[in-house]
């Protein structure tokens, strides 16, 4: 019966994944793209099921998820701007994803060990390029360890595919730099959330790769690692104590909103918990960041104190 589930479409896979799951006591808008480390060890092994293991290289090699291949945020990176942090090409994405051995019909179930905030940022990214079976293990590897799964030192060494995105590119959580700059000097409604530290967002601290500190104007604070029990299980908020942090910012499910942090790291997490946890409709993660913006001198910029460069 698994086999044939997950031999299907990706709505059809997942479904008995998501009807055992996620503590539904939470009341998450949408539990599809989150997966729980007990239900991971029940289909771990299946060959349409690829682990992916992001973190660093040094961090893989220490110890990771049996079975897991290893991407980290330079491998969807554009190497080609000035700056780093942007969004791979389709065409990069594709090439890597055909050297590791995914197929077009595997679902991707992605972990870190820091609250999901880098796996976000590669369920973002696939997002945008209309690629949508990829599931976030909740917690990331040490609730895998909790429920005694297997950690291995081995690098698998799988047999390359013949991977492909979708023509389709339907980027409906992106926004470049061009937009948001219109929309700080128009008259727009949008919200503008900052998902960085107070002491980035204040200026105080200025981050390697950044040309400057301070923030967006018109952008209001709002930490990502709220949302996630960051000093112990690192497992996302349930959902009412996830729907009074947001309200903070006073937003209508239905109102405009942009992200953005240091790379667009922390900010698509932050996307991650908007759209699928909590069901607002139309947030997009700028991409580019703090560091793309920082670049441009002129470019305006808010900042409340003097900054000190942190490496």
């Amino acid at each position: 019966m698994c086999f044939l589930l997950l031999s299907c479409n990706f709505s059809v896979k997942t479904k008995t994944i998501e009807a055992a799951s996620i503590e539904k006591e939470n009341k998450y808008h949408s539990t599809k793209h989150i997966i729980e480390a007990k239900e991971l060890l029940s289909i771990h092994g299946h060959k349409n099921i690829k682990i992916v293991d992001f973190r660093k290289k040094e961090a893989y090699e220490n110890g990771h998820i049996e079975g897991a291949i290893n991407i980290w945020r330079t491998d969807i990176e554009d190497s080609s701007f000035p700056f780093g942090g942007m969004m791979a090409p389709k065409a990069q994405i594709e090439a890597l994803f055909s050297r590791l051995g995914i197929e077009n019909d595997d679902v991707l179930v992605v972990y870190d060990d820091r609250g999901s905030c880098d796996a976000a940022r590669l369920w973002w990214v696939l997002k945008n390029y209309d690629f949508h079976a990829v599931k976030i293990l909740n917690g990331g590897l040490q609730v895998w360890k909790a429920v005694e799964g297997g950690i291995s030192n081995s690098t698998p060494k799988p047999e390359p595919s013949n991977f492909s995105l979708s023509k389709n590119s339907p980027m409906k959580t992106y926004i470049d730099k061009e937009e948001v700059l219109q929309i700080i000097e128009g008259s727009g409604n949008e919200i503008i959330l900052d998902t960085r530290t107070v002491d980035e967002y204040s200026g105080k601290r200025q981050k390697k790769g950044a040309a400057g500190g301070g923030r967006i104007p018109q952008s209001q604070l709002l930490d990502w690692a709220e949302s996630i029990d960051y000093d112990n299980t690192k497992k996302f908020k349930p959902f009412e104590e996830l729907q009074a942090i947001y309200a903070k910012f006073g937003a209508a499910k239905d109102d405009p909103i942009i992200t953005y942090c240091h790379t667009g790291v922390r900010s698509a997490h932050t996307t991650f918990v908007l759209t699928e946890l909590l069901g607002y409709k139309n947030v997009r993660n700028y991409d580019g960041s703090w560091t793309e913006w920082s670049y441009f001198k002129d470019h305006p910029v808010k900042k409340d104190s003097i900054t000190t460069i942190f490496q």
